[in-house]
Order: structure tokens, then sequence, then C-alpha cells
């Protein structure tokens, strides 16, 4: 039997064999825990992160709000940094609920991906 963490890292692992952020296009990684949402946009190359945001101090709102609120967060920091598209990494996390809403409220904000 697979647990629930193990599926998910063996998706994860699939997807950054595929993808990789570089300066001009870097990788936009979501981590969600139980109450929390995090976003970093990451040069793999450099291996920095060159913009992050949470949900931190958010707290009216569902938590798919919270999401959209952070991802139009996260795109306003890109944006005043230069960076216009991204490489969108889901991180295992199947995508509905708050990653869809993250990523979608980031797409309304202005990054392309």
């Amino acid at each position: 039997m697979v647990s629930k963490i193990q599926r998910r890292n063996k998706i994860k692992a699939r997807i950054r064999g595929k993808i990789s952020g570089t300066a001009a296009r870097p990788r936009m990684t979501v981590f969600r825990s139980n109450k929390q949402i995090y976003v970093q946009l990451v040069d793999d190359l450099a291996g920095k992160t060159l913009v992050a945001t949470s949900s931190k101090g958010i707290e009216e709102g569902t938590k798919t709000e919270i999401a959209a609120k952070v991802g139009e967060k996260i795109a306003q920091k890109a944006l005043e940094a230069g960076i216009t598209e991204v490489v969108f990494d889901r991180n295992g996390y199947l995508f509905h609920g708050r990653i869809k809403s993250l990523a979608d409220a980031a797409r309304t904000a202005g990054l392309k991906f």
C-alpha cells in the first residue's frame, strides 16, 4: 500500500525530471500545508529563490480564497522583480482546489505560464 506522501513524492520526482527554472523563466513552486500555502520563484541553475510569499498574515476567507490572494501577491512581487514568465511546479499536488485557485489568480495578475 502506497501512502499519500509516497504517492506525492513519486509525482513530484516525475515532474521535477521534466521541468527546471532559469533566471529568465524561474520555476514557480507551491507548498501546501494544512493551514498555510507557500509559493517561491526558484532559479534552479543558480540554486536561488528569487521571490517568495505565503499566506501567513492573511486570515479572512476560505483556504481557496486565501490561495487566490497569495497568487495575486506572488504575481505582483514577480512583476516588480522583472519576471513575467514562469514554469509552474505543482509539487506533486493535484491541480484543483487551492493549487488551481493560486495558479488562476497569478495568471490573471499578469504572470505567464
